[in-house]
């Protein structure tokens, strides 16, 4: 553990998802650089903090980072890919979407993505241990609720505001009521059975 706060010289990234596991929406990917001359009281694993502190600190991260970027990886591409390729596209991504290009990369998990612009190491629980993936989480985080607010004002009937994608309860009882909309993910089960129920 000592050597992860002794990184290589150079601008390091830190990235993180969020919305694996719904059943609508896109994976969120976030990639951030901190500046280490501003640092940002109140950092934590996203999962760790309330909606309102997210929601706080994700402007503050967006103001005092050196460069930040997030990737959505649609439910088309996650049907096409995998919900775990789907992830790792979306990390490169974030990585290359960089305004500054990093020398090194802290990526939360225990698996790297193929064809990075940079070297880069996996680390499992990251985003309890390394400021920049915690910042990126906040950030993955906070822009996925966004984008799910915005399929709640699009598709109304499926409370995506509410349950973020996830299979809640009424979550399920709308997919079995109306069927899937477009954001839906149909490579997951309760999606394609609400569609084969509908046949």
């Amino acid at each position: 553990m000592d050597d992860l706060f002794a990184p290589p010289p150079g601008l390091i990234a830190g990235v993180d998802e969020a919305g694996r596991g719904p059943l609508a929406g896109p994976v969120t990917v976030a990639a951030v650089i901190l500046d280490p001359s501003r640092p940002i009281d109140g950092l934590d694993d996203s999962k760790k903090l309330t909606e309102a502190r997210r929601e706080a600190l994700a402007p503050v991260i967006r103001q005092l980072a050196m460069s930040w970027h997030v990737e959505f990886v649609e439910a088309d591409e996650i049907d096409e890919l995998n919900i775990l390729q789907a992830t790792l596209t979306g990390m490169r991504r974030a990585l290359l979407g960089l305004a500054i290009a990093p020398s090194f990369a802290r990526i939360d998990g225990n698996r790297l993505p193929r064809h990075l612009p940079c070297p880069a190491e996996a680390l499992v629980g990251g985003d309890a241990l390394d400021p920049a993936i915690m910042a990126a989480s906040i950030l993955a985080k906070t822009a996925r609720d966004a984008r799910l607010r915005e399929l709640d004002r699009e598709f109304p009937q499926y409370g995506f505001a509410r349950h973020k994608g996830y299979p809640s309860p009424g979550h399920l009882a709308a997919l079995r009521e109306h069927g899937p909309c477009p954001a839906h993910r149909r490579s997951y089960a309760p999606v394609r059975r609400a569609l084969e129920a509908r046949r």
